[in-house]
């Protein structure tokens, strides 16, 4: 299925909006929710075994600042500091173990950072055994891990087979030696060949390779090339990422030569042939950055509208409470968002003291949680049906919802949407704008729009 890319249509809707990885959106947590009720709704989730769990480890290190970074990350060569940081998750994990119900499974877990492979292999067996001993794994998890193929060993995907990983992410970025040098992040293509060759020979199920588009000295020719060379290494997954240049926010961005940026103009040619080049390629368009195969899990979730979306982006795993570890980790619950302090001296003395590290959150009200539904089943499954809705959500929906389906005209005459009595329906044009057909139901889109990317 080729999907061609209106560039009017591009221009029109690039405007700053949400990313939905959650309902209400990260700027909306605050500091007056706390420890007290992430104590307190933790002991009402682990009651009983019922609710599947998903497990993030954060990594914050790294030993090389990537320029166009927007992670939270900590640069150091000190390699003592990451033996400490481990120690201090391996006491994270023992405040947790009493606390979880025993007989609850993890169905997925992920580790991102920073640079999770930044790890030794033996630290990596050490951490993966400790989260063994602590939580019962459902045997068809799915395990995943970022990787930085920058000193990424075979030994390194070894021993993540080898505590239960099978799947990974490896940061390809650009082939280009001269946006490599630009950005400061020297991966050769023979690099990347090797390491997905590694994991094939290993037994990891599936790869997903990580692209940026809007780098300095890109061109849309280049970038043509990088992406072809990539469909020739035929990863399960790609995700391509339009780079927001926000120094202000991220002030080591302004090591990049601003005058060496794409042009807006030559970023939208890039994303029109990523999209049509992947599309006839045999990927689908899952959203937002994303591309799977056909008969990837994530392409058919979406078919089978099981597909959900949190802070690791689009996942298969319905349903699952998200317990995250690790400095700036967030946690995702039915009830509340937490988000563990992103200072890592603070995250250590607050584990030292027993304590769980969380710095701020957000209560969910009923109607977050209704809208949070509505949101992200637009983003997972590309349409409402108001039957269903209505009958999950115990409300009316075309009632509840009767002034967002009245701003939705525009959408449909611009042949991104179909709307009838019983259901919306984003078409194939719709797809690259579903950020801003979701923030159509979005109760708080007013309160912030600068903190957020464009949506495309």
């Amino acid at each position: 299925m080729t999907i061609e890319v209106d560039l009017n249509l591009v221009d029109k809707y690039s405007k700053p909006g949400p990313r939905y990885t959650s309902y209400p959106t990260a700027p909306h947590f605050s500091e007056n929710v706390g420890l007290a009720d992430w104590e307190r709704i933790i002991a009402s989730n682990n009651e009983t075994a019922e609710r599947d769990l998903s497990l993030y480890f954060h990594i914050p290190y790294c030993d090389t600042l990537c320029y166009f970074c927007g992670c939270t990350t900590v640069i150091t060569r000190n390699k003592d500091k990451i033996e400490e940081y481990l120690g201090y998750l391996f006491k994270e994990l023992d405040l947790f173990k009493s606390r979880i119900h025993p007989g609850r499974k993890v169905v997925q877990q992920a580790f991102g950072g920073g640079t999770p492979t930044y790890l030794s292999p033996e630290q990596i067996r050490r951490l993966g055994n400790k989260i063994l001993e602590t939580f019962h794994f459902d045997k068809n998890a799915e395990v995943a891990c970022e990787m930085d193929p920058r000193g990424l060993t075979k030994d390194h995907i070894q021993a993540l087979k080898d505590v239960g990983f099978n799947r990974g992410s490896v940061g390809v970025q650009d082939f280009d030696p001269a946006v490599q040098k630009a950005v400061n992040r020297i991966n050769p293509q023979q690099m990347i060949e090797e390491i997905v060759g590694w994991t094939r020979e290993i037994g990891f199920q599936s790869l997903n390779l990580d692209l940026i588009y809007g780098l300095p000295l890109q061109t849309r020719a280049s970038f043509e090339k990088t992406l072809n060379a990539v469909l020739a290494l035929n990863p399960d997954r790609l995700a391509v990422f339009n780079y927001a240049h926000v120094p202000w926010m991220k002030p080591h961005q302004k090591l990049i030569n601003e005058a060496d940026l794409p042009t807006s103009e030559e970023k939208l040619q890039m994303l029109k042939m990523i999209i049509e080049t992947l599309t006839s390629s045999g990927y689908v368009y899952i959203g937002m950055d994303h591309f799977a195969k056909v008969d990837d899990e994530l392409t058919i979730a979406q078919h089978e509208k099981t597909l959900q979306r949190n802070f690791q982006g689009y996942s298969t795993k319905a349903g699952a409470d998200i317990y995250a570890f690790g400095m700036s980790s967030i946690s995702q619950l039915e009830d509340i968002y937490a988000q563990n302090t992103k200072v890592v001296p603070e995250y250590y003395k607050m584990v030292d003291a027993g304590k769980l590290p969380v710095e701020k959150g957000y209560l969910l009200t009923e109607e977050d949680k209704l809208r949070r539904s509505v949101i992200m089943r637009m983003m997972c499954d590309l349409e409402l049906d108001y039957a269903k809705l209505s009958k999950n959500l115990q409300v009316d929906f075309k009632t509840h919802f009767e002034k967002e389906l009245n701003n939705l005209d525009e959408f449909v005459a611009d042949g991104l949407m179909v709307l009838d009595d019983n259901k919306l329906t984003v078409t194939n044009k719709g797809r690259l704008f579903i950020r801003n057909i979701a923030m159509t139901f979005d109760a708080y889109l007013g309160q912030g729009e600068g903190r957020f990317s464009k949506t495309i």
